[in-house]
């Protein structure tokens, strides 16, 4: 948790606030491909990259 409180404190002090949905939708992306990789949903997951 202390990673992302410490880039929250980064975006904000360098004024790169408008990275935050970059790296958001990035992490649920990855989040989605992780639990997503042994169940049945994963084929038609993988068709949309």
């Amino acid at each position: 948790m202390e990673i992302l409180t410490e880039l929250w404190k980064f975006l904000r002090v360098r004024k790169k606030l408008w990275l935050a949905p970059i790296i958001i939708v990035l992490l649920i992306l990855g989040g989605l491909l992780i639990l997503a990789q042994g169940s049945v949903v994963a084929p038609f997951i993988y068709t949309l990259f």
